[in-house]
């Protein structure tokens, strides 16, 4: 090993074996890759050439690590389930379809595992968990993708203030092993992950933003008319439920910067929970925010068997008129 006269470390050889040949060179080693539709299209460039890619990739890996030491050592058991499915569900999405030549049947790549999940628990293994690969077949963004990795928990005996209790411990734990500390920045924003994190009713959030009671507005031409007298164009929403959604997503996610749960959603939004004891049009589920993204989901399970089967029904009545996000 010695030095040229420019100073720049190099190995003197006296002799060489190829190993193996590329006709196409690497990209320019000084300024990396930085054409974006590259970079995205071939991954396997980026991370040969861009440090921050490869430390991202890295970073992933610890993260996932992390999650499953912490759910191990509360006592949740990781399972795995199907990705082929008869029947699929467990989130509002319109699935990939396939089918399978020996039985001729019509199957689905899983939406999610939740439906799979559930029965295990109702088997009797009270905290169960998988890191699972879900298949949506919708549109792309910055924050979307129709293939996605996704953790999901469940355990008997809990509900969603049990669960947000376990979220928040949960990042935080990870925060610390992965970065050492709870501060992070994102996008030159200093963001904290340590708790306790605020929890904001839904209704709450959306009335501190744009001066609408949803719920006093409680039909779709009613909030039409709330939110064009504020100045805030209602849009084409084809039902209340997405007319809320639609509100909140445009004018109070982006600002939840810091980790915030929107809790107490209503009724219509979610099919699956189970309504809150305090007020009916309510159910008991919770999203957490950070950065202005949504980073999960949860609910208390609803385990009325009556209400359930109106719900269902409902969602029947709401696919035959065109919904095809429902089940």
């Amino acid at each position: 090993v010695w030095r040229t006269r420019t100073d720049e470390l190099t190995v003197d050889i006296s002799a060489a074996s190829l190993l193996t040949k590329s006709l196409a060179p690497l990209p320019e080693k000084y300024h990396g890759l930085a054409d974006v539709e590259t970079r995205f299209r071939r991954r396997h460039l980026d991370l040969l050439v861009n440090e921050d890619a490869r430390k991202i990739a890295l970073l992933r890996s610890r993260v996932v690590t992390a999650m499953r030491g912490f759910l191990d050592e509360r006592g949740f058991l990781e399972v795995e389930t199907p990705v082929l499915q008869p029947l699929y569900g467990g989130a509002a999405a319109r699935p990939f379809t396939t089918h399978h030549n020996l039985y001729d049947q019509t199957l689905y790549l899983r939406i999610s595992d939740e439906l799979y999940l559930k029965r295990l628990v109702a088997g009797g293994l009270d905290r169960v968990y998988e890191i699972a690969h879900n298949f949506r077949n919708e549109g792309v963004s910055r924050r979307h993708n129709p293939e996605f990795t996704m953790m999901e928990c469940y355990q008997a005996y809990a509900d969603y203030r049990d669960m947000m209790d376990l979220t928040e411990a949960m990042v935080e734990q990870i925060a610390r092993e992965v970065r050492g500390g709870t501060k992070v920045e994102y996008q030159g924003t200093p963001i904290e992950l340590g708790g306790p994190w605020p929890r904001v009713p839904l209704r709450d959030a959306i009335l501190e933003a744009i001066g609408v009671d949803v719920l006093a507005a409680a039909d779709l031409e009613a909030l039409r008319e709330a939110a064009r007298a504020r100045g805030f164009d209602p849009g084409d929403a084809p039902t209340w439920a997405k007319l809320v959604d639609d509100l909140f997503s445009e004018h109070v996610e982006p600002k939840l910067v810091q980790p915030t749960f929107i809790t107490d959603y209503p009724l219509e939004l979610s099919p699956l929970a189970k309504r809150s004891p305090e007020d009916p049009r309510l159910v008991e589920r919770f999203e957490p925010f950070v950065a202005g993204m949504e980073i999960g989901n949860a609910f208390s399970e609803l385990n009325d068997p009556d209400d359930q089967r109106e719900r269902l029904e409902a969602q029947v009545r709401a696919q035959q008129a065109g919904d095809e996000e429902a089940h």
